[in-house]
């Protein structure tokens, strides 16, 4: 969102995996150890959603966003949800099972349920994606949000193109934004992998 709307910006790249968020350091700067982490210079801001909102209020006149209450209680509804009961739910279950259990041989039983709840949630997901357009009419913090998501998809076996035709459409409409080119590009990503 950064990059969309033309605010400058420094990355400090924290990986979750190998354990940097419960570093002294990190947790200096965010005691529930987590990532993402917005520091405003002096303030500090945590969670997507808070961030997310922040960005939109603060800067959302420097690129087309409705921000109008009905739309941006919308992007909170879906960013809550993506929050809790996508990442912590499912996608926490496929990837990391030992936040669940400290018991090794569950972890494969709690990554098979959570394959399963992923694709519930995923097509849930795809039935609310509009067939054609953004999530909420207009470009918002939703979509750039639901294209991690899709990439997440895509890392967890999931077949994206084939399954969820619409949030596929959806994800080659934000592809084509400049911005998303250059993060994609900064960060060495691909949503297809």
């Amino acid at each position: 969102m950064l990059e969309e709307l033309g605010e400058p910006y420094q990355i400090e790249k924290v990986l979750t995996g190998d354990g940097s968020t419960r570093r002294k350091k990190h947790l200096a700067v965010n005691p529930k150890g987590q990532v993402p982490v917005l520091d405003l210079g002096g303030e500090v801001l945590t969670e997507v959603s808070a961030i997310m909102l922040h960005l939109t209020l603060a800067y959302g006149a420097n690129i087309d966003l409705d921000a109008s209450p009905n739309k941006l209680v919308r992007a909170v509804e879906w960013m809550n949800w993506l929050s809790s009961g996508v990442h912590a739910g499912p996608v926490t279950q496929c990837w990391n099972p030992a936040r669940l259990t400290d018991d090794p041989d569950h972890h494969s039983s709690i990554q098979a349920k959570g394959r399963a709840r992923l694709r519930d949630v995923y097509n849930l997901i795809e039935g609310r994606m509009p067939k054609a357009g953004y999530t909420l009419g207009g470009f918002s913090v939703v979509d750039p949000c639901l294209l991690g998501y899709f990439r997440w998809g895509n890392r967890l076996g999931l077949e994206m193109r084939s399954d969820f035709p619409n949030w596929t459409a959806h994800c080659l409409q934000i592809l084509d934004r400049p911005a998303v080119q250059t993060v994609l590009k900064k960060e060495g990503l691909s949503v297809w992998e």
